[in-house]
């Protein structure tokens, strides 16, 4: 499902990598459900955090054409 690129990089170590692997996946939930709403804005906000998410566990970033993020 994700491919590891790299040794995982948290710039906040306050933050085991299961706490960020449920943020990550509470992330996925939010965009999914922005995106039923065509809420652009909110879309947008959780593909950041996604991908934020994604770096700090050292997985392959998503890309998100429709948001211009890849």
């Amino acid at each position: 499902m994700y491919q590891f690129v790299q040794q995982p990089q948290s710039n906040n170590p306050n933050y085991t990598a299961g706490q960020t692997w449920g943020a990550l996946k509470k992330a996925w939930r939010g965009y999914k459900i922005a995106k039923v709403q065509s809420d652009n804005a909110k879309m947008a906000e959780y593909a950041k955090k996604i991908r934020t998410l994604q770096g700090d566990l050292g997985v392959k970033k998503a890309e998100f054409p429709e948001l211009n993020l890849s």
